[in-house]
C-alpha cells in the first residue's frame, strides 16, 4: 500500500464542524498562551528559591499561586497537580525561609 509522506487535512463540509474548527484554533492558542505563562510562573519561583532570596521567593510565589489556581479552574491542568506544585514550591519558600 503506498501512502502519501505527507497525510492530507480533511476539510470539514457541516457549517458546525468549520465553525468548530474555527473556534478550536482560538482556544488553542488561548491554551497554549496560559500553559507558557504557568511554567513561566514556576521557573520564576525556583530561580528565585536557587538564588536564596527570601523576600523575592515569598512575593514571587503569592502572585504565582493565583496564575497557578487559574489554570488549574481552566482545566488545562488537573487540580490535582497544581495543588501537588503550589504544596512543594511551597515547602522550599519555607525551608529557604526557615535556613535564613
Amino acid at each position: 500500500m503506498a501512502t502519501s509522506s505527507k497525510a492530507k487535512k480533511k476539510t470539514v463540509r457541516l457549517a458546525s464542524g468549520r465553525k468548530r474548527a474555527r473556534q478550536d484554533v482560538a482556544l488553542n492558542a488561548a491554551n497554549t498562551s496560559l500553559r507558557s505563562r504557568f511554567r513561566t510562573v514556576v521557573k520564576n519561583v525556583q530561580k528565585a528559591v536557587t538564588g536564596g532570596d527570601k523576600a523575592k521567593a515569598t512575593e514571587v510565589f503569592k502572585s504565582a499561586q493565583s496564575v497557578i489556581d487559574s489554570v488549574a479552574d481552566k482545566g488545562i491542568f488537573h487540580k490535582n497537580k497544581a495543588a501537588r506544585l503550589k504544596s512543594r514550591l511551597s515547602a522550599k519558600v519555607k525551608a529557604l525561609a526557615l535556613a535564613a
